[in-house]
């Protein structure tokens, strides 16, 4: 086959549409990231001065979670795009080297070999135009492979970076986390709605066989009331955030691997992740409970339960009266938290989270949906 046929044949394939993907998305991504965890860092130094002290920690874990749950994403987005990036190059290796070298048969040749084209002088004139017409589309094309070959290097760079800061970062979490968990040891100032009997809540603790039994005994716990009117949700109901970032892994009433189904819902989150009060809210109860392990009891309202389930540690105390976004506890799985946060596989999906808090609304001692409640789409 002449090299001008061959030439014509390559053009063919190397100048098809190739697969839309924005050069810089990924990469852009993973950098937005690493700068909301360097505004995370200057959050925590901020934090050690600040008057509220949990409240601006509680701010700089929040902070710290929410950048490196992006960094997270950004860096498997950038890791699945080098993949495909390498993928296309070498598929592309062997037809541009032909392509090249078709390039320099057909330029280095001299005038009365090409006058030699199977068309004639008239032939080998159309062919020269032709060459000359696709020369532009080349060079795009080869531009194109160089962005492309550019951008691998460039995402190959960035992960190694981000790592490095992913490490540091978690560093930091870590000590605000310690750091809030003292501040909320320290903290007197929280007024309260009422005074719990604790011989009444030990012996509603050691006698109640269900969920349903401890929530219908909750009035009988306290011993002193002060009047304070918790607020009413109505206009609230189906647009409240989520408790903790993460991601739904069971709805209510599905069965688990045991068969076992429970009113509320199930999210999938990561190790050490805080749990914060949706709304302002009274807690009602705080310790471990049953099966559930450690759990905090929230009455945003008259008739109302919020039950958070599955925590490590809890903060706060029974008739305490809280504002929206205050710390609750943290989930726990420290043993596994460097690994499951500097981890960026299943962060979309929920596999690669090691902590699952349960949630359930009562209303008027029966359970509701969560769903109906909180918006349970919010990925983290």
């Amino acid at each position: 086959m002449p090299d001008v046929i061959k030439l014509l044949a390559l053009l063919t394939v190397l100048l098809l549409p190739a697969f839309a993907v924005a050069q810089t998305a990924p990469a852009e991504r993973a950098r937005l990231a690493v700068q909301m965890l360097d505004e995370a860092s200057g959050k925590l130094e901020a934090a050690q001065s600040a008057r509220d002290r949990v409240r601006a920690l509680t701010e700089t874990v929040t902070a710290f979670e929410e950048g490196l749950g992006a960094l997270r994403s950004g860096l498997r987005q950038a890791s699945a795009r080098e993949a495909q990036l390498s993928a296309q190059l070498i598929a592309q290796e062997r037809e541009i080297a032909s392509l090249l070298a078709v390039l320099q048969r057909v330029g280095g040749a001299s005038s009365p070999v090409i006058l030699l084209h199977p068309g004639g002088p008239t032939g080998a004139a159309r062919a020269g135009m032709l060459v000359a017409e696709v020369t532009p589309a080349l060079s795009a094309k080869a531009a194109d492979v160089r962005r492309d070959l550019e951008e691998l290097q460039a995402l190959a760079a960035l992960q190694t970076d981000a790592s490095t800061r992913l490490e540091a970062a978690l560093q930091q979490v870590q000590e605000a986390r310690a750091a809030l968990n003292q501040a909320m040891a320290d903290r007197t100032d929280l007024p309260k709605r009422f005074v719990s009997d604790p011989i009444n809540e030990a012996i509603l603790i050691d006698t109640a066989e269900t969920l349903d039994e401890f929530a219908a005994g909750l009035d009988r716990v306290i011993l002193e009331e002060i009047a304070i009117v918790p607020p009413d949700l109505a206009g609230d109901k189906g647009a409240l955030d989520l408790p903790v970032r993460g991601r739904l892994l069971r709805a209510a009433g599905e069965a688990d691997a045991a068969g076992i189904r429970r009113p509320g819902i199930i999210m999938a989150t990561q190790p050490a992740a805080l749990v914060t009060s949706p709304v302002p809210a009274t807690i009602r109860y705080v310790g471990p409970l049953l099966d559930f392990g450690q759990v905090v009891i929230l009455e945003p309202q008259a008739e109302v339960l919020f039950v958070f389930a599955g925590l490590e540690t809890v903060y706060g105390a029974a008739g305490d009266v809280i504002k929206a976004d205050a710390p609750l506890g943290l989930m726990g799985g420290v043993g596994d938290k460097i690994a499951a946060e500097l981890s960026t596989d299943g962060d979309q999906t929920g596999t690669g989270r090691s902590e699952t808090l349960y949630i359930e609304v009562r209303v008027n001692n029966t359970p509701e949906d969560p769903s109906d409640w909180f918006r349970t789409e919010k990925d983290g």
